[in-house]
């Protein structure tokens, strides 16, 4: 969600604003910058928008030694200057930038502050001007002001705090929210996302739930509110900073489309051997062989592909698998077997639903595995086991090889298990064959992708609403799909099992209506033929994409040759670039999509 990047001891406006840019991704409506020069000048700038309204505004004279820099995505307080980060205090001593919510903050404000003027709507100011009273009024230092505040708050932070009458210092807190220390040569910085400072250094600190932090340019002082002192290594994070890069493409969807059948050709010779067998941690594989049932937890993206996981699951190792919402989950929580076990599937690593419902599988004491694409994130380091979707940086908001990632993933976890239990089908099932036939079908599918640029822009970009139906594995891509197309094109796309339309949807569909099947199932293509006949005697406009086994010379997309159970890579090339092209063919930002951010960090 939003970006902090800050630094200390080198000149921090270009690092700092670079910095933020990384994180545009993540999605945000307002930017802002503080600069100290540690030579009793001090700088700070806030603007609505795009961080290039901020690098506008900033004028060649402003620089320093020390900076903070937000991006803000509105959760109190509407997108204005005064809202967005950093806050100040009313004695302009400190100033300060936040990620998360604060839970209590208008009792903080009305039990501590009533004598203060606030000048915005958030719960951010609230901290600082607390952390101002606490040094004034009782004589503290800031440490201590900075301690006394961190003890009464409820919520998820991450915070970056400058004291202008010690400049050269940093004091930053994290509890729940994404934050990292990156150890550099006579400077150090710390972000929420490692990837925005690749370029300065490659050593990072993972800071704890509960840590605080004196930070300089030699040296960091870490303490933990519960435990006192702390020592945490620093480690290296093996990113190629260039991999963020979009190169010649326009947008990253596009670049991050295609570099899928990349990303599924390292996850077969990462996670096979060479005679196809999967070779995961063994702990991993003994842990999930002995459970009597399986839960996903998981969201958007990340929980469509948790239910075809699950189909894959339940194919290869005959164990049950129940796949839930994690917002969902964490409040409601379910009605567990004897020998449960848990997957988090996220492609950050870092979803606040999520992690609320791994709180409390590890307060039972129970397994869990999260699979990401973030080493080091904190599902990562709180779930049992961690695997890797090795699927390089993804920017665009909306995920592409993240999706096929994960469930390829979940394929090779699927025959590991199965293969541990002798399941006849997962012995027998080639997988290591079938991820090269995806990759190779994924690979000719985006090398056409010219075709689905001219479906979008004959049946999309002039709809207000469109539909996706399938059955089967097809039914949960078009779940996906849909999803695809309404957050990148804001166009009202729904996903449907295709027998369920003619139970009271099929009231919708108007003349032109695109109605886009899916149809890869052996046991009921023909079934999902007869419901695309219903629609289109309505008026609908359908675009067919079927498998090879069962196409007919009039469908649009026809799918190289795989089995049933692998369709899904091939499914999904054509699913996101309709999305892609409708979004650029309206001259959308397909990026950046509008209220949504990348990595959802609060509740």
């Amino acid at each position: 969600m939003c970006g902090i990047v800050g630094i200390v001891g080198k000149s921090a406006r270009d690092i700092v604003l670079n910095g933020l840019s990384k994180l545009e991704y993540r999605g945000y409506d307002s930017a802002g910058i503080y600069l100290n020069d540690l030579k009793g000048h001090e700088y700070l700038t806030k603007k609505v928008g795009r961080i290039s309204n901020l690098k506008a505004a900033l004028t060649p004279d402003e620089q320093g030694l020390v900076g903070i820099g937000h991006t803000r995505w509105a959760t109190h307080g509407k997108p204005t200057e005064a809202n967005a980060h950093p806050h100040f205090d009313v004695t302009k001593r400190f100033y300060l930038v936040h990620n998360g919510v604060i839970e209590n903050f208008k009792e903080l404000r009305d039990n501590y502050l009533q004598n203060v003027n606030l000048v915005s709507d958030t719960d951010t100011e609230v901290i600082v001007q607390l952390v101002s009273l606490f040094a004034r009024e009782e004589k503290l230092d800031t440490l201590t002001a900075f301690k006394k505040v961190l003890n009464l708050v409820r919520g998820s932070y991450a915070f970056l705090l400058v004291d202008n009458t010690q400049p050269d210092h940093i004091f930053i807190a994290k509890n729940k929210s994404p934050m990292m220390l990156g150890v550099g040569d006579g400077f150090n910085v710390i972000a929420s996302d490692a990837l925005s400072v690749l370029d300065q250094t490659q050593t990072f600190v993972d800071l704890q739930d509960g840590d605080v932090a004196d930070i300089t340019k030699d040296s960091y002082k870490i303490e933990n509110l519960e435990t006192g002192a702390v020592d945490r290594p620093a480690h290296k994070v093996n990113l190629d900073p260039d991999a963020a890069s979009k190169g010649t493409y326009e947008f990253y969807m596009l670049k991050e489309i295609d570099e899928q059948p990349g990303v599924i050709r390292k996850l077969s010779q990462t996670y096979l051997d060479s005679e196809g067998h999967p070779n995961f941690d063994p702990k991993i594989v003994d842990a999930m062989s002995q459970a009597d049932r399986i839960y996903i937890f998981a969201a958007g993206t990340s929980y469509h592909a948790g239910l075809v996981g699950k189909a894959m699951i339940e194919k290869m190792t005959n164990i049950p698998v129940e796949v839930d919402l994690a917002s969902e989950a964490g409040y409601h929580f379910p009605m567990l077997s004897k020998n449960p076990f848990f997957i988090f599937l996220t492609q950050s690593g870092e979803t606040a639903d999520s992690r609320v419902v791994l709180k409390e599988v590890n307060r039972r004491n129970l397994p869990s595995l999260t699979i990401t694409n973030v080493e080091g994130s904190t599902l990562s380091r709180e779930a049992t086991y961690t695997i890797l979707l090795q699927a390089g940086p993804e920017i665009a908001v909306a995920s592409t090889k993240a999706y096929t990632a994960q469930i390829a993933v979940e394929a090779i976890l699927a025959k590991a298990i199965g293969e541990k239990l002798n399941v006849e089908f997962a012995n027998e099932f080639d997988l290591r064959e079938e991820l090269a036939l995806a990759a190779e079908g994924m690979q000719q599918l985006v090398d056409g992708k010219e075709k689905l640029q001219e479906l979008a822009k004959k049946y999309l970009i002039s709809s207000r609403n469109a539909f996706y139906i399938g059955r089967g594995i097809d039914y949960y891509v078009a779940l996906e799909a849909a999803l695809k197309l309404k957050e990148v094109s804001y166009i009202q796309t729904e996903g449907f099992a295709a027998g369920e339309l003619k139970h009271g949807t099929i009231s919708l569909i108007e003349d032109g209506t695109p109605v886009i099947a899916i149809i890869n199932d052996p046991v009921t293509n023909e079934l999902t033929r007869g419901n695309v006949q219903e629609v289109e005697a309505r008026g609908a406009s359908a675009i067919i994409i079927a498998a090879k086994e069962f196409a007919r010379e009039s469908d649009d997309i026809v799918l190289p040759e795989i089995s049933y159970l692998m369709s899904v890579f091939l499914t999904a090339i054509p699913i996101q670039l309709l999305a892609y092209y409708a979004s650029k063919e309206k001259g959308l930002d397909v990026d950046k999509p509008r209220n949504l951010a990348k990595s959802v960090t609060v509740e």
